[in-house]
């Protein structure tokens, strides 16, 4: 999306504030009139701290909302608990890592060990019942935090691990509003868009379910009216478009087509073919591969009438792996109506908004902050983990920033901005560079 000069500009002034930790000389830390002293955090896995595909330790200590707790600190904040895996079993859900590059493209593995599973069928993690404060729940959707049996060994096995064997069938929402909190951040409904986009834009189960806009809303709502019963105050974010992440962004139809040609066929590919839901037709430079598809080593592969998978309209690209077009203007107009619905939810309570949407969309095309390089780019753009999806912990140090310029700005406080500096990016393995 263009953006003016001016407007860059205050990018570029935000991002440089959003480096550099300020000194005592610039203010006083100050909590205003805000109670920070049991802060929760609501949400799903970007507040859970999930990334590389999974929920481990080292993502947790660094999920956002324990970095805004750590600055809330010197405002009066209380302490913060997170339901940590153990160290024994550091490596939680399982997730992936860079291991090299061949050919400049990434090689990842798979780590199984560590891992803090009670259940192999069905998947069960270790419990952990113990208060909390980080109430972010991988997977978890507006529509269901108010479904009964999200919580049961039958629904996400994330809510499950933090709730006793009798609470199982217990809502989100009931769990989440009950914490006797004086100050919250909000940050859910990510997936209720994001299940439909990385699924292609098919509805394949609940998960996959585009929410309406009136459904939204109206659990939005009721899901404010709960927080702020007691007159506490909190901060709500927006939602991210999607076109904003390596997800959607890295598996070009241009890239794969060189990756085709590379091939020497008898004649140059010059389309992939794609379904659509008006039938299959050549991919533009305004379809989205989604990023697994890059991995399945489908594309060419001959079916049994020996016709090569998505260089003939015959046997075109599944829908589940291509964000065609109409699919993303549908995606987009939907979390734009999503952010609307929060942002006047936030103005009817006074709350805080971490626009977390518009400052993504700015950074998508690569800032520096201090000398490095932060940009949507998979792998070398720092913000975002193996996933595509999750953030690294510089993305996470970013996040954090954003919801404590948002406190600070509605509520006249001074907390702390997080250096940045001090959180790293993607892994790299020692043969890899940084980028600079």
């Amino acid at each position: 999306m263009k953006k003016n000069k001016l407007y860059i500009g205050a990018v570029f002034v935000l991002l440089s504030i959003a480096s550099c930790k300020p000194s005592l000389d610039e203010y006083t830390p100050s909590a205003g009139a805000v109670d920070f002293s049991n802060y929760v955090a609501i949400g799903n896995s970007l507040t859970a701290g999930y990334a590389d595909g999974g929920l481990y330790l080292e993502g947790q200590k660094v999920a956002y909302p324990n970095l805004i707790a750590e600055q809330l600190k010197q405002v009066g904040g209380g302490e913060f608990k997170s339901p940590f895996f153990s160290e024994a079993q550091a490596n939680g859900s399982g997730y992936i890592t860079l291991t090299g590059l061949v050919n400049g493209q990434p090689v990842t593995a798979q780590v199984t060990d560590k891992l803090a599973y009670r259940s192999a069928s069905p998947k069960l993690l270790t419990k952990y019942t113990e208060p909390i404060n980080n109430l972010g729940v991988p997977g978890m959707r507006m529509d269901m935090a108010f479904a009964e049996g999200i919580g049961s060994p039958a629904g996400n096995m994330y809510f499950e691990r933090l709730l006793p064997d009798a609470d199982v069938m217990k809502t989100y929402f009931t769990y989440s509003t009950t914490q006797k909190h004086t100050f919250f951040s909000f940050a859910l409904g990510n997936n209720d868009a994001l299940g439909w986009a990385t699924n292609g834009g098919v509805q394949d189960g609940p998960t996959s379910t585009l929410t309406s806009t009136a459904l939204f809303t109206s659990l939005l709502n009721n899901y404010v009216t709960a927080l702020t019963a007691g007159k506490q105050k909190g901060v709500l974010a927006t939602i991210p478009d999607v076109t904003a992440t390596p997800y959607f962004t890295t598996v070009t139809r241009t890239a794969l087509l060189a990756a085709v040609n590379a091939t020497n066929p008898p004649q140059p590919v010059k389309d992939i073919y794609i379904t659509t839901k008006s039938g299959p037709r050549a991919a533009t430079d305004k379809d989205y591969f989604v990023l697994p598809f890059s991995s399945t080593g489908l594309l060419g592969k001959p079916n049994g009438a020996q016709i090569p998978y998505g260089l003939h309209p015959l046997n075109p690209v599944e829908d589940k792996y291509v964000l065609d077009v109409n699919e993303t203007a549908t995606v987009v107009e939907r979390i734009n109506e999503y952010n609307a619905a929060i942002k006047a939810a936030a103005a009817s309570k006074g709350l805080a908004v971490a626009d977390v949407h518009e400052f993504l969309n700015n950074v998508k095309g690569g800032v520096r902050i201090n000398g490095l390089a932060v940009s949507a780019k998979y792998i070398t753009g720092n913000a975002f983990s193996l996933d595509g999806i999750h953030l690294t912990p510089i993305g996470n140090a970013l996040m954090a920033n954003i919801f404590i310029n948002a406190i600070n700005s509605t509520y006249n406080t001074k907390i702390p901005l997080v250096d940045v500096a001090q959180y790293r990016g993607v892994k790299l393995p020692d043969t890899v560079a940084p980028t600079k």
